[in-house]
């Protein structure tokens, strides 16, 4: 139900900031994303999984949480990582 090493490996590549970063907000954002991707299509055939429903919060608000502090420090990074992400309608 994780997202698989090759997954992740390429998320940090493509939104990190310099070459060792592994942690910056956008490459926790976009990890999150992917969690909270594979467990919306988990929901369509599980609807009943209520303790993964409760995780699945949890990684929403974290998530919710880091992107409220890029808008703050930085909005410019902010509007192109919700925009490459898709992450706002």
């Amino acid at each position: 139900m994780s997202v698989s090493a090759v997954r992740r490996l390429e998320l940090r590549t493509k939104y990190r900031r310099h070459e060792t970063d592994s942690g910056s907000p956008e490459v926790q954002v976009a990890l999150l994303t992917a969690r909270i991707n594979e467990l919306t299509g988990h929901f369509e055939k599980h609807p009943k999984d209520f303790h993964s429903r409760r995780g699945l919060m949890m990684l929403v608000s974290k998530r919710r949480g880091l992107l409220d502090y890029l808008r703050r420090e930085d909005i410019e990074r902010y509007r192109k990582l919700i925009g490459e992400l898709n992450i706002r309608k």
